[in-house]
């Protein structure tokens, strides 16, 4: 939740800050302006359809990200990665209806060579000049912690490893002597509770972040009452934040506020947008996918006695139980209380069948699940329902994974948690990065799991 508080200080009560304005402009602004400066060097136009490009193009950039805490090399191959993406998309609608003959050759070649390196310059003079121009008076904002506890430490070290966010640590506030703080290190202790008030005033704070403990509401009250003659701004972090939230976030109920401790990321717009995602991607791809479709059935059928799809019974949105399709790769179909995990050299498993295991062919049919609303393109993946059973009693929030439709690929996937989960620190490891993937989902996050997906299907030596 911290990483959350993090991002929360770029957009105060106030106005969206400078850096998340950056951002959130940053992409599509150049890849627009690289779209125009094309066209005018052709001696174009910019009329209706370089307009109706651009705002496409908007909508599928906005709000962008800017990478400043990554690494340069990392954020070189996210910020290409997104454009070829974007690009992809462009062309292959833009072949299919047509509109792409609408503009020379030689724009749209140059436009889409030339925007990724537009766009990784932009960004390599965004983190020069950002954490620059936040330093300057007028941009940053001065703060305080009242609390020197493991929350406190913790937003601290997020205000110092983050330039960006804009705000400049002053110091704590504690009732407890130095000598008694731990992990406060070289971090000035300014005062007492009693004395934030007045410090508050005569420095003229920007940001109060009270940090005390929510056993100790008397004395919040009492800090609350304190503060109320500055001009401060005042953010609560209470303790609970230091567990591990799941899209934790603050709501309403008739006017009463409530914290959401473990909560989806799909609701609302949100869960629109994934849907539709899902339901456009998985039919263009059945589309595309057919004759192999086609060929795959007909080898599972001539491989061995049995059906050519595998129905297999597993957990899906909210632990209920549905149905999932798969191409039969193996000699048996387990399904029953218990399920024994295909294995490397695995004796089930048919010649046929290492090989659409090898390529993941057999997962194609989840497509047709996709379309049904059982499963979505990218999520948690789901197990036999006699895992389930097994490791929920020994993972701690094992169930949690399905707050969302489990998914054909996913985080733990592609990032070589694939196949056989024979250890209990393989599924623990598995499960991480599923709460990982409920905590940051974005629609750019699917799309990079399903490129990042792709190309692990080619080199993948962990499916069996």
């Amino acid at each position: 939740m911290l990483a959350s508080l993090e991002k929360s200080s770029l957009r105060h009560r106030s106005g969206i800050s400078f850096s998340s304005t950056i951002e959130t402009f940053l992409d599509p602004a150049v890849a627009i302006a690289s779209l125009f400066l094309v066209a005018l060097a052709h001696g174009e136009r910019i009329d209706a359809p370089y307009v109706i490009v651009a705002l496409i193009v908007f909508s599928l950039m906005f709000p962008g990200t800017l990478f400043l805490h990554e690494r340069f090399r990392r954020m070189l191959r996210k910020t290409v990665v997104n454009w070829l993406i974007v690009a992809a998309i462009l062309v292959v609608f833009g072949r299919a209806s047509g509109y792409i003959d609408v503009f020379p050759e030689s724009v749209v070649q140059i436009w889409l060579g030339l925007t990724p390196l537009a766009l990784v310059a932009a960004h390599s003079v965004a983190r020069w000049a950002v954490p620059g121009i936040l330093a300057m008076e007028g941009y940053t904002r001065t703060a305080v912690i009242a609390g020197c506890n493991e929350t406190g430490v913790r937003l601290a070290a997020n205000f110092a490893d983050n330039r960006y966010i804009g705000v400049r640590f002053l110091g704590y506030f504690d009732d407890r002597a130095r000598d008694r703080l731990d992990g406060i290190g070289d971090a000035p202790l300014l005062g007492s509770l009693q004395q934030l008030a007045d410090f508050v005033k005569h420095h003229h704070v920007d940001h109060i972040y009270l940090a005390l403990p929510m056993a100790s509401q008397p004395r919040i009250l009492k800090v609350l009452d304190t503060i109320k003659d500055t001009t401060a701004s005042v953010f609560f972090v209470p303790d609970i934040f230091v567990t591990d939230l799941i899209q934790g976030q603050v709501d309403h109920v008739g006017g009463m506020p409530v914290v959401a401790v473990c909560e989806t990321p799909f609701t609302g717009f949100s869960g629109l947008v994934k849907r539709a995602s899902d339901m456009l991607l998985s039919m263009l791809i059945l589309v595309l996918i057919s004759p192999v479709l086609a060929a795959v059935a007909i080898g599972v059928k001539r491989s061995s006695p049995g059906p050519i799809i595998f129905k297999q019974r597993r957990y899906g949105l909210d632990g209920k139980e549905i149905v999932v399709y798969k191409f039969r790769s193996m000699s048996t179909c387990d399904d029953g209380a218990v399920v024994k995990q295909a294995s490397k050299n695995d004796q089930r498993i048919t010649p046929f069948g290492a090989f659409i295991r090898r390529t993941s062919l057999d997962e194609l049919p989840q497509f047709i699940n996709v379309l049904q609303g059982r499963m979505s393109i990218v999520g948690p993946r789901p197990h036999a329902v006699a895992h389930n059973e097994t490791y929920r009693k020994l993972i701690k929030g094992y169930m949690v994974r399905h707050k969302v439709k489990p998914g054909i690929t996913g985080w733990a996937q592609v990032n070589g948690y694939r196949g056989e989960t024979d250890t209990v620190d393989k599924m623990e490891k598995r499960i991480e990065y599923d709460l990982e993937y409920l905590r940051n989902w974005s629609l750019g996050m699917d799309l990079w799991i399903i490129v990042k997906t792709v190309v692990l299907v080619f080199r993948d030596r962990h499916a069996y």
